[in-house]
């Protein structure tokens, strides 16, 4: 089959569909073992390990665009936007402590990172805009600028990205005795409830026309957050009350995940080995960072820990968003530390690039 050019995308139907199948069999395989959010790890898992060998499936070169991937993400602020009630703004107004905490958080884990990767021997853009804890496509375009190591800043935030994935749900589950993901179920409550035309065109409105109305008063992550607002708005007026079929949501696991792992094709093993094992260190003192603000909120205004680290982990929004659905913790809490954890840290690398790496 020939390819087929959307926009600046070329889709590949054939590698396309045998990529879509490697991971969907991943997913079921994640679901099937039980992992943590099992349809996107286990498709994750299993694509990233066969781009990572260099491995063809059926054949066909790994292939997934970004695009494609990013095509999923409204699904899941739609469903967001559905756990929107008039409680939440009553909620909301306890939240100021925590939001106020990531404004220290997100400078002290950039700067810790920075430390691990200059030691590592990185050069002072490289290790400057990969240690960032937000806003991937924004540091790789100011990396690129300052002369940063582009294919190396991508995989340090790349990875960033996929473990806090990885050790955010086994950590909770290790701590709470229960799967995180899909055999806990990621859905809202009447994901299963049947939908009406009129339902379906609501959340189809919601989803294409928040991400253009998110885009236009420029959202950060607005493919995303645009169709959140909209659900939320439809959801808080009575335009419905419906929201994503579980399905949908267990394939966009499957779609992201499967596109996370494409990601690793054509990487150069040199650089993979390089920033591997220094991206880890710098996950892991984040996530350690992350886990001492979110004991310090708990203890001092009794903020629930795992609501706290939840939204102090720095992974994708997305992703983060999904764990948060399937404990039943509040997912708007979530999502609005993660929305202010985007802006902030691309606020911060900007306010202090020309302090660190000089004019």
């Amino acid at each position: 089959m020939k390819p087929i050019q959307i926009g600046k995308t070329t889709l590949l139907p054939i590698p396309l569909a045998a990529t879509i199948a490697l991971g969907l069999a991943g997913g079921m395989a994640g679901h099937a073992l039980g992992l943590p959010l099992g349809y996107l790890l286990g498709s994750l898992l299993v694509v990233a390990f066969w781009a990572i060998m260099g491995w063809r499936v059926l054949g066909q070169p790994i292939h997934l665009p970004q695009p494609l991937r990013m095509s999923f993400i409204p699904i899941i602020g739609v469903a967001i936007g559905g756990a929107f009630t008039p409680e939440i703004f009553r909620d909301a107004a306890g939240w100021w402590p925590s939001l106020l905490a990531l404004v220290v958080f997100v400078p002290v884990a950039q700067f810790s990172g920075y430390a691990i990767y200059r030691k590592g021997g990185m050069t002072p853009a490289t290790a400057y805009f990969g240690a960032v804890p937000g806003g991937l496509m924004e540091m790789v375009t100011l990396g690129e600028e300052a002369g940063a190591d582009v294919a190396l800043l991508v995989l340090l935030q790349f990875l960033r990205l996929i473990l806090t994935i990885v050790f955010v749900p086994v950590l909770f589950a290790f701590l709470t005795g229960h799967a995180v993901g899909s055999s806990a179920g990621v859905a809202m409550t009447g994901a299963d409830n049947p939908l009406e035309a009129w339902d379906i065109a609501a959340l189809l409105l919601a989803a294409i026309g928040g991400y253009f109305a998110g885009r236009a008063l420029r959202f950060p992550a607005a493919i995303m957050t645009g169709p959140l607002a909209a659900s939320a708005i439809f959801h808080l007026t009575g335009v419905t009350d419906a929201v994503p079929p579980a399905w949908t949501i267990a394939m966009t696991q499957i779609v992201v995940g499967t596109g996370l792992g494409a990601r690793f094709a054509g990487m150069a093993a040199a650089t993979l080995r390089r920033g591997s094992l220094l991206a880890l260190v710098s996950t892991a003192a984040s996530l350690f960072i992350a886990f001492v603000f979110a004991e310090a909120l708990h203890l001092t205004i009794g903020l629930p820990l795992t609501a706290v680290f939840l939204a102090f982990a720095p992974g994708g929004i997305t992703e983060m968003s999904l764990i948060a659905l399937s404990l039943q913790i509040s997912v708007v809490f979530v999502t609005l530390h993660h929305v202010l954890r985007i802006v902030l840290a691309i606020s911060i690398a900007k306010l202090f690039a020309r302090r660190v790496l000089g004019p």
